[in-house]
Protein backbone atom coordinates (compact mmCIF):
# COMPACT_ATOMS: atom_id res chain seq x y z
CA UNK A 1 0.00 0.00 0.00
CA UNK A 2 3.19 2.38 0.27
CA UNK A 3 3.17 2.52 -3.44
CA UNK A 4 -0.28 3.41 -3.69
CA UNK A 5 0.49 6.17 -1.30
CA UNK A 6 3.49 7.36 -3.34
CA UNK A 7 1.38 6.90 -6.85
CA UNK A 8 -1.37 8.85 -5.24
CA UNK A 9 0.71 11.18 -4.38
CA UNK A 10 2.18 12.07 -7.29
CA UNK A 11 -1.08 12.06 -9.18
CA UNK A 12 -2.74 14.46 -6.41
CA UNK A 13 0.10 17.18 -6.82
CA UNK A 14 -0.17 17.23 -10.48
CA UNK A 15 -4.25 17.75 -10.23
CA UNK A 16 -3.39 20.21 -7.27
CA UNK A 17 -1.80 21.85 -10.12
CA UNK A 18 -3.82 21.73 -12.86
CA UNK A 19 -6.63 23.17 -9.93
CA UNK A 20 -8.74 20.25 -10.52
CA UNK A 21 -11.44 19.86 -7.56
CA UNK A 22 -10.89 18.10 -4.44
CA UNK A 23 -13.51 15.26 -5.72
CA UNK A 24 -11.81 14.27 -8.31
CA UNK A 25 -8.34 14.65 -5.91
CA UNK A 26 -9.57 12.53 -3.59
CA UNK A 27 -10.90 9.63 -5.76
CA UNK A 28 -7.59 9.59 -7.70
CA UNK A 29 -5.61 9.07 -4.71
CA UNK A 30 -7.68 6.63 -2.87
CA UNK A 31 -7.81 4.85 -6.21
CA UNK A 32 -3.88 4.55 -6.28
CA UNK A 33 -4.01 3.35 -2.52
CA UNK A 34 -6.33 0.22 -3.32
CA UNK A 35 -4.33 -0.26 -7.20
CA UNK A 36 -1.18 -0.37 -4.61
CA UNK A 37 -3.22 -3.18 -2.49
CA UNK A 38 -3.77 -5.09 -5.73
CA UNK A 39 -0.63 -4.71 -7.31
CA UNK A 40 1.15 -6.36 -4.50
CA UNK A 41 -1.70 -9.42 -4.02
CA UNK A 42 -2.73 -9.86 -8.08
CA UNK A 43 -1.75 -13.07 -9.78
CA UNK A 44 -1.90 -12.12 -13.47
CA UNK A 45 -0.02 -14.51 -15.85
CA UNK A 46 1.49 -11.00 -17.20
CA UNK A 47 4.95 -10.14 -17.09
CA UNK A 48 6.23 -7.74 -14.57
CA UNK A 49 5.48 -4.14 -15.78
CA UNK A 50 2.74 -5.20 -18.13
CA UNK A 51 0.75 -6.71 -15.07
CA UNK A 52 0.76 -3.70 -12.87
CA UNK A 53 -0.56 -1.28 -15.95
CA UNK A 54 -3.10 -3.93 -16.93
CA UNK A 55 -4.06 -4.01 -13.28
CA UNK A 56 -4.19 -0.33 -12.81
CA UNK A 57 -6.26 0.10 -15.98
CA UNK A 58 -8.48 -2.84 -14.87
CA UNK A 59 -9.29 -0.27 -11.43
CA UNK A 60 -9.29 2.76 -13.50
CA UNK A 61 -12.33 1.31 -15.96
CA UNK A 62 -15.16 2.00 -13.94
CA UNK A 63 -14.23 5.81 -13.30
CA UNK A 64 -13.43 6.11 -17.21
CA UNK A 65 -17.21 5.84 -17.86
CA UNK A 66 -17.63 8.82 -15.47
CA UNK A 67 -14.84 11.03 -16.13
CA UNK A 68 -15.29 10.49 -19.99
CA UNK A 69 -18.72 11.45 -20.03
CA UNK A 70 -18.70 15.10 -19.22
CA UNK A 71 -14.55 15.29 -20.33
CA UNK A 72 -13.67 12.82 -22.72
CA UNK A 73 -10.61 14.82 -23.57
CA UNK A 74 -9.39 14.74 -20.04
CA UNK A 75 -9.09 11.17 -20.37
CA UNK A 76 -6.10 11.13 -22.57
CA UNK A 77 -3.78 12.30 -19.31
CA UNK A 78 -5.76 9.99 -16.83
CA UNK A 79 -4.72 6.85 -19.00
CA UNK A 80 -1.22 8.18 -19.37
CA UNK A 81 -0.85 8.61 -15.84
CA UNK A 82 -2.37 5.05 -14.95
CA UNK A 83 0.01 3.12 -17.46
CA UNK A 84 3.21 5.62 -15.78
CA UNK A 85 2.64 5.06 -12.28
CA UNK A 86 1.18 1.50 -12.96
CA UNK A 87 4.76 0.51 -14.76
CA UNK A 88 6.67 2.48 -12.11
CA UNK A 89 4.74 0.63 -9.40
CA UNK A 90 6.26 -2.55 -10.68
CA UNK A 91 9.62 -1.43 -10.01
CA UNK A 92 9.17 -0.61 -6.68
CA UNK A 93 7.57 -3.82 -6.00
CA UNK A 94 10.59 -5.49 -7.44
CA UNK A 95 12.74 -3.74 -4.73
CA UNK A 96 10.26 -3.48 -1.76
Amino acid sequence: MLIGLAAGTIDAVLMIIQNLTWDAILGAFSMWIIIGFLLSVTQLKIKGVFKRAADSFLVLIPNLFIIGWKEPKSLIPILIMTIILGALSDLFIKRL
